[in-house]
């Protein structure tokens, strides 16, 4: 699906050229000596199945876009996962040679993996999904030598029949775009980037019963309309249908009731974007037993206790496949929590061994946690905040003072390094190196719920645990930083509006 950012048509379209003539142009500004396919030494799946195609895939680095602005050429960026579906079907696409030489010619192309590098994932993702309300994997988004995206979309045909402009077409396009009308790409990437990101200083605002209940109708009206084939992703609704039953249990309305009945019920179909099964299994039984302990049915007690008895799996962690931090914490937290409330006691047993597990693997006093247990990649909001949540719920299902510990040095350290000057926290402890753009600050859900919608829902529980005031403070500011965005969020604010949820009931006397 093509997106185009700001105006549309984003680029003029030129006089029709046979194939062959479009290969000439791109011959005539190709680099001395070709660029060379770096993905033989991936480690993750999606990137090293992409070693033994024609186009010439850059890992994202810093090398890249000095490559990209030494050979005056925008940057061909394509992010996908190992089991997405759409992913693998684009890897047909860029097996075509003739295409990969145009593709060789007038960018640099690099290959994100999604699960190795989620902050370039959902930095590009919330630019096309805010801008077009377009969403999934893969992302193809056309970048400046800087970084930022002036256009783009999630999958593209090689030629498209009914319209006449698949990437043969496209890619020319912008590549003379990006030649000839470089202020107007430059402006627009700006412009896409600043509103995807939101503008800072117009976003605060208080967090009080009326903005939950304002949010959680926003939420209610998204998930009503999104009960169609093809509609957001089973996380997505599953993370709605949660907001609702824990609404049901302040204010009881029956509507929220049936909704989010209905929701939970609807068919879990294969998401376009391929999120990982463990974290939907996960996301389903948070909702389920949500609903078992607002009502007491005992048909979302077994269906709560069916899904976690499923997930257990999803609680191994194999010592010779990377294990990704943020994800495999959220998984783990599930478990701790569902498990005592559905009286299952063996999801939680193993969800103890598995996070003592990881904590050996990942997590180093003062440094915090690494995003997965083979690799290097540190210095990821997401991780610290989800392995903060699982080190709580160990602490509230155990006693054990080591766990709590750990989740205290974690909330120490996201206020040392990941801290935004206007509130909330930045995605990264580090701008990136490879681009130009300030880290971003994440508050909408993806597959994931939202890293600072997570953190001010960590600080509230340690407020909880320690008794410590400071910590609802701080949570209290972190969620008014993202007020007016979350407004506007629908469906992907839902993990925000839970939080707030929480946050405006602790100040009740």
């Amino acid at each position: 699906m093509i997106v185009g950012y700001v105006t549309r048509p984003t680029m003029p379209r030129p006089a029709a050229l046979p194939f062959a003539a479009l290969l000439a142009l791109a011959a005539c500004v190709t680099e001395q000596g070709p660029l060379t396919n770096r993905m033989s030494h991936a480690t993750t799946g999606y990137l090293s199945r992409a070693a033994r195609q024609p186009v010439r895939w850059q890992p994202w680095g810093p090398d890249a876009f000095v490559l990209a602005a030494r050979l005056d050429r925008p940057v061909l960026l394509v992010v996908g996962a190992d089991r997405c579906r759409p992913c693998a079907d684009m890897d047909r696409v860029w097996a075509d040679p003739a295409l990969a030489s145009l593709v060789n010619a007038l960018f640099v192309p690099v290959r994100v993996d999604r699960d190795e590098r989620p902050d370039i994932a959902h930095r590009y993702r919330d630019v096309v999904r805010t801008l077009s309300g377009v969403d999934g994997y893969p992302l193809t988004v056309f970048l400046t030598a800087d970084g930022a995206a002036f256009f783009g979309g999630t999958t593209f045909p090689v030629d498209d029949p009914a319209t006449g402009r698949g990437l043969r077409q496209i890619l020319p396009e912008a590549a003379r775009s990006y030649r000839e009308r470089r202020e107007a790409v430059v402006s627009q990437a700006a412009a896409a980037q600043a509103l995807a990101a939101g503008r800072p200083t117009l976003t605060h605002g208080l967090v009080g019963p009326a903005t939950v209940a304002a949010g959680v109708a926003g939420v209610r009206a998204a998930l009503a309309d999104a009960l169609v084939p093809g509609g957001p992703s089973p996380i997505a609704l599953a993370r709605g249908a949660e907001l609702l039953f824990a609404w049901f249990g302040e204010v009881g309305d029956s509507g929220d009731l049936q909704l989010a009945r209905r929701v939970i019920a609807y068919p879990p179909a294969a998401s376009s974007g391929g999120e990982p099964p463990a974290l939907l299994r996960a996301a389903q039984v948070r909702a389920l037993v949500r609903g078992w302990v607002v009502t007491g049915d005992s048909g979302l007690l077994l269906a709560a206790r069916r899904v976690l008895g499923a997930a257990r799996p999803d609680l191994a962690i194999d010592p010779s496949e990377p294990v990704f931090t943020d994800a495999t914490a959220f998984v783990i937290a599930t478990a701790l929590l569902a498990g005592p409330a559905v009286g299952d006691s063996v999801a939680p047993a193993h969800a103890r061994a598995a996070l003592d597990s990881l904590l050996r693997r990942v997590y180093a006093s003062e440094l915090g946690a690494r995003h997965q247990t083979v690799g290097s990649v540190r210095g990821l909001l997401d991780d610290q905040a989800q392995l903060a949540g699982a080190c709580v719920a160990a602490f509230n299902a155990t006693g054990e003072r080591r766990y709590l510990d750990v989740a205290l040095e974690l909330a120490a350290l996201m206020e040392r390094d990941y801290a935004a000057p206007l509130g909330g926290y930045f995605d990264t402890a580090l701008p990136d190196p490879a681009v130009r753009a300030a880290p971003a600050k994440r508050v909408l859900d993806n597959g994931l719920p939202g890293a600072n919608a997570w953190v001010a829902g960590v600080l509230l529980d340690l407020s909880i645990a320690t008794g410590d005031d400071a910590y609802r403070r701080r949570a209290d500011a972190t969620l008014e930083a993202f007020a007016t965005v979350a407004a506007e969020g629908g469906l992907w604010s839902a993990g925000y509006f839970d939080a707030a949820r929480t946050a405006v009931a602790l100040r009740r006397p």
